[in-house]
């Protein structure tokens, strides 16, 4: 089967200023992904493909033996460009290049880097054994739970919990149905799925993977500060 790789890295990043290549624990972020896109792709024979609008990502990447004669549209460079978009864009435009047609498509979040290879491929796995599956996305089992501790207003002014269930609200989290939150580290993606103009991972035949292991997206410098004490200091109890 032929698999895709895609790392979607802008350079325009207004919250943290060139986070795709901020040292974390002496090492540019994008190479966590990289290297991890390597593995999978060098065991499975995929293809990895950037997608950057900045010069100096491109650089970093190639460093680390991602080389790319892609540029992203300026379209799709925007805050407001859409990534379901942007995968496409690269998706047919390596297509057009490599004259292969994808069938399955792995977008890896640059600014989630806690994914193991064996993530990797047990989410694969999943997707594989359901035929009808447009998309699988990683989770982790939520800290929150809007059948339980989370709230939100009413029309009137006064505050309700979040969903409601057909039974009485729960009294305990281990009775709250089940939730989980995405945690935007990969997705899986059928390549039908690019044909029929979707614009979210998420679907109506849509398969969750849940990380057995921490997991979290860097949208802060606390977020940053705290990867690099993690990573500096080996305190994860798993390889990346």
């Amino acid at each position: 089967m032929n698999v895709l790789v895609t790392i979607c890295a802008r350079g325009g990043s207004k919250g943290i200023p060139g986070k795709n290549i901020k040292p974390v624990a002496g090492i540019p972020l994008i190479w966590y992904t990289i290297r991890t896109a390597q593995r999978f792709a060098e065991k499975y024979s995929a293809h990895i493909a950037l997608s950057t609008d900045d010069g100096e990502i491109r650089s970093v990447a190639a460093a680390a033996g991602l080389a790319s004669g892609y540029s992203r549209p300026d379209y799709l460079a925007s805050d407001s460009a859409g990534k379901i978009d942007t995968i496409r864009d690269l998706l047919e435009a390596t297509e057009k290049s490599t004259g292969i047609r994808y069938e399955m498509v792995l977008d890896m979040d640059v600014t989630s880097p806690l994914r193991t290879l064996e993530d990797l491929e047990a989410a694969w796995e999943i997707i594989q054994a359901d035929k009808d599956a447009l998309t699988l996305f990683s989770v982790n089992n939520a800290n929150r739970n809007p059948y339980f501790n989370m709230v939100e207003p009413t029309a009137d002014g006064y505050f309700s919990i979040v969903k409601k269930g057909t039974d009485e609200k729960p009294l305990t989290r281990q009775s709250a149905p089940k939730v989980y939150e995405l945690n935007a580290s990969f997705y899986w993606y059928r390549r039908h799925f690019f044909d029929i103009s979707l614009k979210s991972p998420i679907t109506d035949r849509s398969l969750i993977y849940v990380m057995p292991h921490a997991c979290f997206d860097l949208d802060h410098m606390i977020d940053f500060e705290f990867m690099d004490y993690l990573l500096s200091n080996n305190k994860l109890d798993f390889s990346i």
